[in-house]
């Protein structure tokens, strides 16, 4: 019977020597599902990965029938044969028809690896493939996955991280593993192996400039300075920042401030609140006041409006996409007489979880590119 595990539970089956003919590697994350098909390959074929019995295919690019045809055949030097179909979910109805069958009797010497980003659970095809094969879940980590996977990945490498070089590297990178894999690396041939990487060491390897920080857009829009508001976008986006990344950053420092203010109403020390967000606790409370909760509620609705129109459901630019998202949370922010302060580089927030806006960590989860 399929069942739905992690790749930790991947993992501990084939090192058992437990093998299926088939598999369903699927979850929006890209590099979970990389590192879920490298295992399986490795494991099924051996390190020295055999031309002769793995065959790559694209959902967008084959039929059923060859599938089918490779899938039904016998390995060359070796007891099993894989094939690989990535993009399965865009494989055309007619096609996935075509597969039925196999999967009620597939070839017990081949292991075909289907892969995608999600798939429609209402075609016949995802629920047949449900049912015969083992589906690896590679869905993006809950909050509390992120940070024991960060510490693991930087040990791989031989980085050491303080605090708060972990909560920049979250926010710069957007949440996405693949960004913060590559920022590792870069850091791990930056920073001396004895020396713990700090905050400065992450935004110098990035480029960040003083002042260009979510942190700072924020208190930008929360005093209604529609000029620095845009100077800073501007500043990310030459710096090669994605749109995506930036909304993200944002959406993430929104949900925090809304943590801190359920913190505040239920009677939470405005101290404690005050070290969260890293600001003087004597203009905390002014600052909150920029951010009401109809504001916070109106600005999940932008996020997610903002998020489909990057993601393809507009013609328009991505800069002034996200220059209209900018100017209208100004619009929403009540005035107030507090003027923020420049705050310093490291003052970068902490992405918390928060009862009525969790939902703003699905945004930024973009189009997959082919590898």
């Amino acid at each position: 019977m399929a069942s739905t595990i992690s790749h930790a539970q991947l993992n501990a089956q084939l090192a058992q020597g437990t093998i299926a003919p088939l598999y369903a590697v699927v979850g929006e994350e890209d590099l979970l599902r990389d590192m879920a098909l490298g295992t399986l390959k490795t494991a099924l074929l051996g390190e020295g990965e055999s031309d002769f019995n793995c065959d790559l295919f694209y959902g967008d690019d084959v039929s059923g029938a060859q599938i089918i045809t490779c899938a039904s055949e016998v390995a060359v030097f070796a007891a099993r044969r894989v094939v690989v179909v990535k993009a399965a979910d865009k494989l055309p109805a007619r096609e996935c028809d075509a597969i039925l069958l196999y999967l009620k009797e597939p070839n017990d010497s081949t292991s075909v690896i289907f892969v995608a980003s999600k798939l429609d659970g209402r075609l016949k095809f995802t629920q047949a493939l449900a049912k015969a094969a083992v589906m690896v879940d590679c869905s993006p980590l809950r909050e509390a996955q992120w940070l024991p996977w960060l510490r693991q990945d930087a040990e791989r490498v031989g980085v050491r991280l303080n605090d708060e070089a972990i909560e920049i590297l979250k926010e710069a990178c957007g949440g996405s593993l693949y960004a913060v894999r590559r920022e590792l690396e870069k850091l791990a041939s930056y920073v001396s192996s004895d020396q713990a990487v700090t905050a400065a060491d992450v935004a110098t390897l990035r480029g960040m400039e003083p002042g260009a920080s979510v942190f700072d857009l924020t208190l930008a829009i929360g005093g209604k300075d529609r000029g620095r508001v845009l100077a800073i976008l501007a500043r990310n986006l030459e710096a090669g920042e994605a749109p995506l990344r930036i909304l993200g950053s944002l959406a993430w420092q929104y949900r925090r401030l809304w943590k801190v203010k359920e913190v505040a109403r239920q009677g939470g020390r405005e101290g404690e609140a005050a070290r969260t967000l890293r600001m003087d606790p004597y203009k905390m409370r002014a600052f909150l006041e920029q951010f009401p909760e109809a504001h916070l509620q109106e600005a999940l609705r932008l996020f997610f409006d903002t998020d489909a129109k990057l993601k393809g459901g507009s013609g328009g630019r991505p800069a002034r996409i996200l220059e209209d998202l900018l100017l209208r949370l100004c619009n929403r922010a009540p005035a107030t007489g507090y003027s923020p302060s420049p705050s310093r580089n490291n003052d970068v927030p902490q992405p918390a979880k928060a009862r009525n806006i969790s939902n703003v960590r699905t945004i930024t989860r973009g189009k997959q590119t082919r590898s």
